[in-house]
This record gives structure tokens, C-alpha cells and sequence, in this order.
């Protein structure tokens, strides 16, 4: 997930969270976090529900419906491809005050699935020659003086030490703040854009969390330093790179990274609930976001169909060798959380009945984004949640969790 602080899971490992706030994007809190690269409109739910007819699949509806019922989100739309074809649906409200449906195609700020991208767009360049995966980052970014211990892999998978920009938990639990990234001051900075260079520096300002490869932290640091490499060494934007090895391949038409303040689609409303400066609860409306303070690690923008075509394609082999496919899906020893544990841009977990893999994803707020898939890529589940104006159980979102993948990955004995 993009964002600031995350939640420790032990005394080892931390699991991203955008912060400690009661008013964080719902899922954000249990979850994970330029120029349009295409601004083409996705279709709304009318034409996808067409494309999904015959499907009768009440317990996934009821599912999804547990979350909105929770007061966990005020809309969702999932997406289930599996052995018996696909499914869409959605629960919830497109807007508040309004009683339509999220779109089941719909655009949604995806947040941290953005590191699975870029983690993806990495291996491609090593799978070239032209980085090496084990060679120190500062032998590419010279200009950031690095401490030359810290590797690629160490960006991809978190375990630099290098200091989160977004903020840090302190020893004794207390935030330390980074660029705003909560309340009041996200707030009044929402439409702020941000540099890459400028949010790396920011970080390089503050003190390691520990010597490189000797614990694992999640930031949104060492992503953000990721686009930075692919960039240096093409020579071209993350926007061109991206539409060059996965967009086009793949004929993702609908999604958009780096991101962009309006949402350049048919799409569900999201909603941030925050203290004012006097303490007053307040709601505000927050599709519109700029999304460059986590250039790299959070900005992309996409639809459930997009992100069920990219990573059933990342784990059927197309789009990175099988070596370094299972290097991505090596998991780290101390990075053990709610997710799984930590490979190279991806999570290892298993809900019960065998292996999955995701990255889901938290925007600053008002949107998060579920991604999984089996090992073959056969059985994806993508979806999209957006935040409303209620106070929400966090507590609930593990088993809803829990119960959402049992159903889809299990139940139908796919995940084996």
C-alpha cells in the first residue's frame, strides 16, 4: 500500500499501512499505496455485466456486500476469472447521496499495485543486461550518494533500511511524520505535485532504519528510487516504458501510470473523513487527488480487467523469464504479515488450499485495490474499494478478508 506509517505485524517485520489515523481510506489501514499514459474511458457496468451473463454467483455478491455492510466501504466492483469463466460484480453506491452501483468496469486509483508494475518493469531491464540485480543502486543514480551497500533487490523488496517519505514509526510507537500524508495537512495539499528527486531526498535527509539488507521495512522510498533507475538507464519516462513492455503487449487500454489528478474515466466516487484544525469531523469528496507523492509506489490508475489481464500475464510467464519469475516470488524470512510475506514486488500467501500471490493497494485516500492470482495465473481476483463518510470497524477487515479468498480461491478448489 502507498502512504505513510505502516503497522507492525511483529517485533521483525512491519506490513505497509497508510497511517495510524482513525480517518485512513478504510482498506488502507489493513491494506497496503506525471502524464496520463492513456486516457481512454472504460466501459461502464451495463456492457461488462453483458460480457459476464449466465454467471449466478450469489456468495461472491454476498461477500463483497459484507464489506459495504461493515461501513469498511461505501462502494466496490470485483472481478473473479476462474475455471467457470468470469464474474463481475459490484455492492455499494457510485457516489454518496446517489443510489447507482459502482461501475463494474470503472477506473479506481490502485495505489501499491503500482509496485508490482514496477518491481515487473525491473526484472525486464535485468532480464536485458542492462541492470543487474545485485549491483549497488548507486552505481546507476550516482547523484543520490547512496550508501553503496543498498542493491536493486533491496528496492524490490524493502529491505534498504532507507527511510520512508511518507512518514515512520518511531520505537515507542509515535508517528515521525513525513510530507503530508494525513488529516488536516493532506488536505490542504491534496493538489500538490511532487518530484520524484524531491520526495528520494526528503527520505535521504532522515536517518536508515537500519543498515542495508539487515531487517525489512516497507517504503515507498525505494520504489519511487526504482522509477528513477528504469528511467535513467532507457532514458525514457516511466508513462513511455510502461506502454512500451505492458500496456501495449497487453492491450491494457484503460489504465494510467504515472497518475493523474481527475480520474479520466467512468468511475466511483471516493471519500476521505478527517478532524479539522478545530477538531470537527468532516467528509470530504476525494476522486480528485494529485498522486505524485508516490510517484513509483502508488500513482497508477486501472480497472479490474486491466489488472486481471497484467497479472494473470505476470504469473503464466509472459511477461518476465521463469527464473526471475521465482526470484519475484521468493518471500523475505522477516516480512511475514496480513498479506503473506514479501518477495520482489509481490506477496506469498496461502489462504488455506495452496499458494496465491498479490500486491494490493492503498491510494493516500478514498480508494484501495485487491489483486490475486494463483501460481498459473488461471484464477485472478481483482476488485476496487472506495471509502465513504462512515467511522468503519477495521477490525472486520481481516476476516472479510479471509473469507472473500476462501471463497474465491478455495472454494472452488483452484488454489491446489
Amino acid at each position: 500500500m502507498s502512504g505513510s506509517p505502516h503497522t507492525p505485524q511483529n517485533t521483525r517485520a512491519r506490513t505497509p499501512r497508510v497511517s495510524r489515523r482513525v480517518t485512513v481510506t478504510a482498506l488502507a489501514a489493513a491494506l497496503l499505496a506525471g502524464v496520463a499514459t492513456t486516457g481512454a474511458a472504460a466501459a461502464d457496468s451495463g456492457a461488462v455485466a453483458k460480457a459476464a451473463s449466465g454467471q449466478d454467483r450469489p456468495e461472491l455478491q454476498k461477500a463483497i456486500q459484507a464489506f459495504v455492510d461493515s461501513g469498511l466501504a461505501a462502494g466496490i466492483q470485483m472481478r473473479v476469472n476462474d475455471e467457470r469463466g468470469e464474474w463481475v460484480g459490484s455492492a455499494g453506491v457510485r457516489k454518496l447521496g446517489a443510489s447507482a452501483k459502482p461501475p463494474t468496469n470503472g477506473l479506481f486509483r490502485a495505489g501499491s499495485v503500482t509496485k508490482n508494475v514496477i518491481a515487473t518493469l525491473v526484472l525486464q531491464l535485468v532480464a536485458e543486461g542492462k541492470i543487474g540485480l545485485d549491483k549497488p543502486v548507486a552505481d546507476y543514480l550516482p547523484e543520490f550518494k547512496l550508501d553503496r551497500e543498498i542493491t536493486v533487490r533491496m528496492l524490490l523488496q524493502h529491505t534498504s533500511g532507507l527511510y520512508a517519505y511518507t512518514g515512520e514509526f518511531r520505537p515507542d510507537g509515535s508517528v515521525e511524520p513525513g510530507i503530508p500524508a494525513s488529516g488536516q495537512d493532506w488536505v490542504d495539499n491534496r493538489f500538490k505535485t511532487y518530484q520524484p528527486e524531491e520526495l528520494v531526498r526528503f527520505a535521504l535527509s532522515k536517518e536508515p532504519r537500519f543498515k542495508p539488507g539487515k531487517g525489512w521495512s516497507y517504503s515507498n522510498t525505494n520504489y519511487t528510487l526504482a522509477q528513477l533507475l528504469i528511467e535513467k538507464v532507457t532514458g525514457r519516462s516511466i508513462g513511455e516504458e510502461m506502454k512500451r513492455w505492458i500496456l501495449r503487449p497487453l492491450k491494457m487500454r484503460h489504465t494510467v501510470m504515472p497518475g493523474t489528478t481527475n480520474i479520466p474515466g467512468p468511475h466511483a466516487h471516493g471519500y476521505y473523513r478527517y478532524q479539522d484544525a478545530d477538531k470537527q469531523w468532516k467528509v470530504i469528496d476525494v476522486s480528485r487527488q494529485n498522486p505524485s507523492m508516490t510517484a513509483g509506489a502508488g500513482d497508477i490508475i486501472s480497472t479490474t480487467k486491466d489488472l486481471h489481464t497484467f497479472f494473470s500475464a505476470l504469473n503464466r510467464g509472459k511477461l518476465i523469464s521463469a527464473k526471475l519469475l521465482a526470484e519475484m516470488r521468493k518471500p523475505h524470512p522477516d516480512s511475514a504479515g496480513i498479506f503473506g510475506s514479501y518477495g520482489l514486488g509481490l506477496y506469498v500467501q496461502n489462504p488455506g488450499c495452496g499458494t496465491i500471490y498479490n500486491h494490493n493497494g492503498s491510494a493516500t485516500a478514498g480508494y484501495s485495490a485487491l489483486m490475486y492470482s494463483t501460481p498459473d495465473g488461471k484464477t485472478t481476483l481483482t476488485a476496487s474499494v472506495t471509502t465513504g463518510d462512515r467511522a468503519p470497524d477495521l477490525t472486520a477487515f481481516p476476516k472479510l478478508l479471509d473469507n472473500l479468498l476462501k471463497e474465491v480461491f478455495c472454494g472452488a478448489k483452484t488454489a491446489r
